[in-house]
């Protein structure tokens, strides 16, 4: 599909529901994103913004609906070609999850080694994106070392090492002061530059008012609308 200003969509989703037994995480959602587009998907806790994010690496399967990634039919992907979809997306969780045993360097490596690059030129990115994020002085030492921010930083780092067309976040700098929160909506935005859809869920009105971009708004599951919301805007988002 290609909408009004000629980009075509990354992510559709038609009617989409998501059951947990007898609750309903998510009520017939329908939507678009566009490649290269910055999106934020708000509402309270609860609301259904990280199952969202869920459906669309298939860490979870809809329970009724359908969801196209690039063209690509998530109820129709054959299991043994799910990994491949997954190297569309570079995800980057509230609580890092970095592996504690392993120092920064090979937790960024990790990415590639699973794709089977070559040694040589694992060592060569891992170096250049951890010099993006500012973290390549930190490359030796283990995750328990930094501070959440520079964690974070790190967990960036991971999300784009493999040149992903999308990058989903869920609440990436929910944990953080403002300062560091700065730096990471700061190299989002900068991937976002470089050409990635960036989606970020958070509940967090005024990152999204100092940040600007479109918002899809849900809440109890549903979407309630969507708005485009100019950086630095005064007045109430919703």
């Amino acid at each position: 599909m290609i909408d009004g200003n000629g980009k075509s969509s990354i992510i559709r989703m038609f009617h989409v529901h998501q059951n947990y037994g007898a609750k309903r995480a998510l009520i017939d959602i329908t939507l678009d994103i566009a490649k290269n587009e910055f999106v934020f998907i708000s509402g309270p806790s609860g609301a259904g913004k990280t199952t969202l994010l869920k459906l669309f690496y298939l860490a979870e399967s809809v329970s009724e609906g359908q969801i196209l990634i690039d063209g690509i039919n998530l109820s129709r992907i054959p299991f043994k070609r799910i990994p491949f979809l997954r190297r569309k997306f570079g995800i980057i969780f509230q609580d890092y999850k970095l592996i504690p045993t392993r120092n920064i360097f090979d937790n960024v490596a990790l990415v590639l080694e699973a794709a089977g690059k070559k040694r040589r030129l694992i060592q060569k990115k891992v170096r250049s994106v951890l010099r993006l994020v500012g973290m390549e002085d930190r490359q030796n030492v283990l995750p328990a070392s930094l501070s959440g921010g520079e964690q974070q930083r790190v967990a960036v780092a991971r999300a784009i090492i493999g040149d992903p067309q999308v990058i989903l976040a869920d609440e990436p700098t929910g944990s953080l002061d403002s300062e560091a929160a700065k730096i990471i909506m700061d190299l989002l935005k900068g991937v976002h530059i470089r050409g990635a859809t960036v989606i970020i869920a958070t509940h967090d009105k005024e990152l999204i008012r100092t940040t600007g971009g479109r918002v899809l708004f849900l809440k109890q599951g549903r979407l309630e609308g969507s708005a485009f919301v100019e950086k630095h805007y005064d007045g109430a988002i919703y």
